[in-house]
């Protein structure tokens, strides 16, 4: 999570996952950057395992850079025991609250304007329920074990399939109210 430390790091990973795989000067142009500190921050993520080089992609020195397949998981914050890494995993999580906002915004934006079909295709919900600590966890693991053979043809078919689009899966599963200072 330390790769993460830096927030320009972050927003070319998530500028990755959005546009699929790019060079540092591609990138550097979207974050209005110079391509030597994109690069830099690039081998910082590729030095732990959040990203790669694409290969048989680009030509000479060029390189293009993706994902590392799988993804990763935010974990627990208090799961560290390391101070600054609790730091920057709430920093983070907070970056993953505001990313997920402005993901269902645009999404809000552009439905108007979105092919029926896929408008029919996509969901948003919400559900509130009253669940044991075991059923919680058994909620969670069981909705990403159906998510999972999906991640794995996405990762598998990439972003060139003509009929695909990027499709965005928000899941949380938190308990509500359990703190010291809920309710007041």
């Amino acid at each position: 999570m330390k790769s993460f430390a830096h927030p320009l790091r972050l927003r070319l990973y998530e500028l990755l996952e959005e546009l699929g795989p790019s060079t540092a000067t591609q990138l550097a142009a979207r974050v209005r950057e110079n391509t030597g500190s994109t690069s830099y921050h690039l081998r910082e993520l590729a030095k732990h395992g959040m990203i790669e080089i694409a290969e048989g992609m680009g030509r000479g020195k060029e390189k293009y850079w993706r994902i590392t397949p799988g993804g990763f998981g935010y974990g627990s914050p208090e799961d560290s025991g390391d101070p600054e890494a609790l730091g920057v995993i709430r920093v983070l999580l907070q970056d993953l609250v505001r990313q997920r906002g402005a993901e269902l915004q645009r999404w809000l934006d552009e439905e108007p304007h979105t092919p029926r079909e896929w408008v029919e295709a996509g969901g948003l919900s919400r559900r509130s329920l009253w669940l044991t600590r075991q059923e919680s966890l058994a909620l969670r693991d069981a909705v990403l074990e159906v998510i999972e053979p999906y991640r794995a043809l996405s990762e598998a078919r990439g972003a060139d399939h003509p009929d695909s689009a990027r499709v965005i899966v928000h899941f949380d599963v938190f308990p509500a109210g359990l703190s010291d200072t809920a309710g007041g």
